[in-house]
């Protein structure tokens, strides 16, 4: 529901972010890091990350095509406090495999000053075009929850009635791989990306989500509002659950003194079919609860559909003649879900 931001160099604020109550917490390595600190940022999460923390962390690495993803996310990938990377401006399926590539082998010890030596990466790697990649643990309800992928697994992908597609195979691990690959989030910023969305939401079993970053697109595609983030926005949600991935959460509100306006873009947000936001301060995450969280009414609502359609079966009207079928049911219990997360 709230995925909250924080700077990889301030431990201070990392500490206090993570009892303010959000659902993930965020530790940025990109852009909220200045250049002569990324060493130091790296560093500070990877002690924090030895130990397991009382609620899921994230951590956004920088550019997978710079010089510091790759180190990063070998050195992060292996720790226990580790909930899920985010990924930078993807492209296509290809940076996402070799994001998790990097995440299958272990770094060595973080040196005073990172080298990086870019390695060529496949045009085409196989990828699962034709089918959705089930989610990991609850996407509407509860926090969520640390997922592994265990190297050189393929299961399989749901596709058309008698058929079975599996992703190819992995390389067999090296001697000093991991058990497994930490959940991947892939962050959309570029038109292309936008185009690859399906592509990207569908490329590995360790993707457990996608969501946007719309500073970046704003740039790209030189539009200044909502408007003209309309489709980019609904593209996103069609091509998670198209792939069988929970609905992504908003991009964050830049204003954190703009509470008022927080709440109506929020509203936008979740009439397309978004769920929950990124925050850059903890002020805007009761905001963000309040919208994205069930009415009474909805909830009311909601109980009247499931319990009508339990004593019945089928399809139905209701008394102030509502039509409910299966699909009403099914978004009637997914609303009572949401309602009855525990924090």
């Amino acid at each position: 529901m709230t995925w909250l931001y924080v700077p990889g160099d301030r431990p201070e604020v990392v500490a206090k972010a993570l009892r303010c109550g959000a659902d993930v917490v965020v530790i940025d390595l990109e852009d909220a890091v200045a250049p002569d600190r990324k060493d130091h940022a790296l560093r500070a999460t990877a002690e924090l990350l030895s130990d397991p923390v009382p609620v899921p962390v994230h951590v956004r690495v920088n550019a997978l095509d710079g010089p510091l993803a790759e180190h990063e996310i070998r050195t992060l990938a292996p720790l226990p406090g580790l909930a899920g990377l985010r990924l930078p401006k993807v492209q296509g399926p290809a940076d996402v495999h070799r994001a998790a590539g990097w995440a299958t082998v272990a770094a060595e010890p973080v040196p005073e000053h990172v080298a990086y030596v870019a390695e060529p990466v496949p045009e085409h790697l196989p990828y699962a075009a034709e089918g959705p990649v089930p989610p990991a643990g609850r996407a509407l309800a509860d926090h969520p929850t640390s997922v592994r992928t265990p190297p050189g697994r393929t299961p399989p992908v749901r596709t058309s009635p008698g058929t079975t597609a599996t992703l190819a195979p992995a390389a067999p691990p090296a001697a000093s791989a991991l058990p497994a690959t930490p959940a991947l989030y892939a962050l959309l910023e570029s038109a292309l990306g936008i185009e690859h969305a399906f592509a990207i939401a569908t490329a590995h079993p360790a993707l457990r989500g996608i969501a946007l970053g719309e500073a970046d697109l704003c740039g790209e595609l030189g539009v200044q509002d909502d408007a003209g983030l309309a489709w980019p926005r609904s593209r996103a949600v069609v091509a998670a659950r198209a792939a069988g991935l929970a609905p992504p959460p908003q991009s964050v509100h830049p204003d954190v003194h703009d509470l008022d306006g927080l709440a109506r873009s929020c509203a936008r947000g979740r009439a397309l079919g978004f769920l929950g936001r990124a925050a850059i301060h903890p002020r805007q995450l009761p905001v963000i609860e309040a919208a994205y969280l069930p009415s009474a009414e909805e909830v009311a609502a909601a109980q009247e559909i499931v319990r009508a359609a339990t004593a019945e079966g089928g399809a139905l009207a209701l008394p102030d003649g509502r039509f409910v079928d299966a699909a009403v049911v099914a978004a009637a219990r997914r609303v009572l879900d949401l309602a009855g997360r525990s924090r």
